[in-house]
């Protein structure tokens, strides 16, 4: 047992054959930057990355993999070619260190003709702790068996072949023997680990709409405007939700995704139309509970309530936005958006916010905004920061809060102090110019080095990490 890293983190994503890569390893430390040419198979590490997570929160394979990748042909490695039953797949996994030592975990998904888990191995203690094989391909289901060390050495029993078989274990095995508590510890440790990701792509199109009283809209794909050109992010409107509101578990046991499976027979499934543990959720809820949103549309709500929650955070905050920003900061804060004028300005008809449990309902007064203080220059809405200015805001907010504050849903099993948020950040410099970036990674290093924090994230300019120790540069394509 590995005593030294008490809170599961994934340390290793194996890419053996996903899109571009082939037998691909990449060791992940506590802040990792990808980086390499166009085309050199970035975002795909992270989308990889995504529909672990997905799968270990307990949603269904479909889902993950079309809410990350559009559709499961996607995935297939470019050039692989479909055996005689007109079979193509994709094969990704991880390794998960933790208070059980390392744990790997393998999946081989079969993306043509049909989309399903056949294959799943979790190993760790120099054990096999489960496997799975599509027996039958006529049933949904493959035949799993996992470690006992008892009067048998192993159970088997089917699981549905659209479900992460470790996310199910804490469902099916009793924990009687040394050997199923063996399996317990390391599939509730990859399940931790999985679920406490946060993907953050920031909007700025999405955030301008958004701040200004509008429904936000989808905007241009990895639009800059005039600060950058545009990066490879997905527009806000293709993701149809499925990240917004975070991972959902089921109730009970850490990773546990109840009526996943529903009723099963051959060829068909019954009664499995309810997402367990699905990411996608009611997405007001999120807005009205406060959460930060991977698009960060809903930034000025979460900024309200995190400057009145830890003055200190915010105020580390309001010292990096001053490094990143051009012009003076003497402040960041919420404000009343007031309504029904006509040509008003916004920053004019902005009123601070009182105390917590001061500020009540008043005429003329929809939401909030955010607006930086620019001392003798006035407020200014955010909105009319440049891209890179709002993409460095929105990051820099998610780096200095944690699960409670985000659209995300870590085991609520497990006590926070075991747990390390790891966040995803797919073109993190986008838009931004190498100060403003350089400002961004040394601040992830600052909050990665307390240890409840990991990043990952693509760059495209890997100087900006230079001279930074702790920083883990990985080159793709070379």
């Amino acid at each position: 047992m590995n005593t030294e890293t008490v809170r599961p983190a994934v340390t290793e994503l194996r890419l053996s054959a996903f899109k571009t890569h082939r037998g691909i390893t990449l060791p992940l430390t506590r802040l990792t930057l990808l980086t390499g040419e166009s085309g050199s198979g970035k975002s795909s590490a992270l989308q990889a990355y995504e529909i672990l997570a997905r799968l270990g929160s307990g949603e269904s394979l479909a889902r993950a993999v079309g809410e990350v990748a559009g559709s499961p042909a996607a995935c297939v490695p470019a050039g692989a070619r479909p055996d005689a039953q007109g079979r193509r797949g994709f094969r990704i996994g991880c390794t998960v260190d933790g208070p059980a030592g390392p744990v790997s975990l393998d999946l081989a998904v079969q993306a043509e003709p049909e989309l399903r888990i056949v294959g799943e191995r979790l190993t760790g203690g120099g054990e096999t702790l489960l496997t799975t094989a599509l027996t039958d391909p006529d049933r949904p289901t493959v035949q799993a068996a996992w470690h006992t060390a008892g009067a048998t050495p192993v159970t088997r029993a089917p699981l549905p072949d659209d479900r992460l078989g470790t996310s199910l274990l804490p469902l099916r095995v009793a924990g009687k023997t040394a050997g199923q508590r063996l399996v317990l510890a390391a599939a509730e440790q990859v399940v931790v680990a999985l679920r406490s990701a946060f993907v953050c792509d920031p909007r700025p199109e999405v955030m301008r709409g958004a701040g200004a009283g509008g429904t936000g809209g989808a905007g241009l794909d990895g639009a800059c405007g005039a600060d950058g050109a545009g990066g490879a992010g997905r527009g806000a409107g293709v993701r149809r939700g499925g990240r917004e509101a975070g991972l959902r578990g089921g109730p009970g046991k850490p990773g546990a995704a109840v009526g996943a499976a529903g009723v099963w027979g051959p060829r068909k499934r019954h009664g499995s139309s309810g997402e367990a543990g699905g990411w996608a959720r009611d997405t007001e809820g999120a807005r009205a509970e406060g959460r930060l949103r991977s698009s960060c549309d809903n930034l000025p709500a979460v900024l309200e309530r995190t400057s009145q929650e830890c003055a200190r955070r915010h105020a580390v905050l309001v010292a990096a936005v001053r490094e990143a920003c051009a012009g003076p900061v003497e402040g960041l804060r919420a404000v009343p958006r007031q309504t029904g004028g006509t040509g008003e300005s916004p920053a004019d008809a902005a009123v601070p916010t009182g105390p917590v449990g001061t500020a009540g309902p008043r005429a003329g007064v929809a939401g909030v905004r955010a607006v930086l203080d620019r001392g003798e220059l006035g407020e200014l809405p955010v909105e009319q920061l440049g891209d890179g200015e709002l993409r460095f805001l929105a990051l820099a907010l998610v780096l200095l809060t944690g699960p409670e504050v985000l659209a995300m849903d870590p085991v609520g099993e497990v006590p926070s102090a075991h747990q390390q948020m790891t966040v995803m950040a797919d073109g993190m410099d986008r838009c931004m110019d190498p100060r403003q970036a350089r400002e961004l990674v040394s601040l992830a290093l600052r909050m990665t080095d307390r240890g409840h924090v990991r990043l990952l994230g693509t760059v495209r300019d890997p100087s900006v990490a230079e001279g930074l120790p702790g920083v883990q540069v990985l080159h793709l394509g070379v």
